[in-house]
């Protein structure tokens, strides 16, 4: 089960697990942000590369529009994907 929630202004909160079958709902939601966003995964328990990929994609855009992703709330195991795939150095990331 996956589920994402946009908060107040400028958070969205991530749950579950976030892989390819999740991906256009998320894509969906991501595509309506235009601005820096906290993405909050304390209770997010796993990400594919599809996942990944959405991730990506959105933060390249807004980094283009002058803002950016960050990520808060990474607990241990989505923290060693982040580094095993490079993306530690293209997000900025806050352990759980």
């Amino acid at each position: 089960m996956f589920d994402l929630e946009r908060r107040e202004a400028g958070e969205v909160v991530l749950k579950g697990r976030f892989d390819a079958a999740q991906r256009e709902k998320a894509q969906a939601l991501f595509d309506e942000i235009h601005e820096s966003v906290t993405l909050d995964c304390s209770e997010l328990d796993y990400i594919s590369s599809a996942g990944l990929g959405v991730l990506l994609k959105t933060q390249k855009r807004l980094l283009a529009e002058g803002g950016r992703l960050k990520l808060i709330g990474v607990n241990s195991h989505l923290r060693d994907v982040f580094k095993y795939s490079g993306f530690d150095r293209i997000f900025e990331i806050e352990p759980g």
